[in-house]
């Protein structure tokens, strides 16, 4: 038969042999802070974007990146390298006012994020190339021709 234990965010389990009936005050203390606030302070309090998530995809000739980073325009990204180590990064801000006879609303957000990586020596840096489609950025970094994996072949015995 299974039991169901309720755990706790810190990860921990309680003893399951102890007696005790009452939670320790590392326990009551990792309850207070580890408890998530409430929704009214989170709603719309930070409209900042998170780090978007990367797929790094290798084949024989080149490296692909791919980035969700959706509801962006093409000028919004920029994109570097600066001794082997690619950056990709991006900075927007929005304001909306609206007026009316008896008052003035005025919202402004600011989001920003950037990315890098360490490319391998393989890569050939001048020939990298980047595409940007239905929320996906596509960065194309090619191998340097002396990287590139070479077909097997069979060799005859002399």
């Amino acid at each position: 038969m299974n039991t169901l234990v309720n755990v706790p965010k810190s990860g921990r389990l309680a003893n399951s042999n102890s007696n005790q009936n009452f939670p320790t005050l590392s326990n009551w203390l990792d309850e207070i802070f580890n408890r998530d606030l409430p929704t009214v302070f989170a709603s719309n309090f930070n409209n900042g974007m998170t780090l978007p998530k990367v797929n790094i995809k290798e084949t024989a000739d080149a490296f692909t990146v791919d980035m969700a980073v959706p509801g962006l325009k093409k000028s919004d990204f920029n994109i570097d390298i600066d001794n082997k180590v690619l950056s990709i990064s991006t900075e927007s801000e929005e304001t909306h006012e609206e007026k009316s006879e008896n008052y003035t609303r005025k919202e402004f957000g600011y989001a920003s994020f950037k990315r890098t990586f360490t490319l391998p020596e393989s890569v050939n840096d001048e020939s990298i190339n980047a595409t940007y489609k239905d929320g996906i950025l596509s960065i194309f970094l090619p191998k340097k021709d002396e990287a590139k994996q070479k077909p097997a072949r069979s060799i005859k015995i002399s």
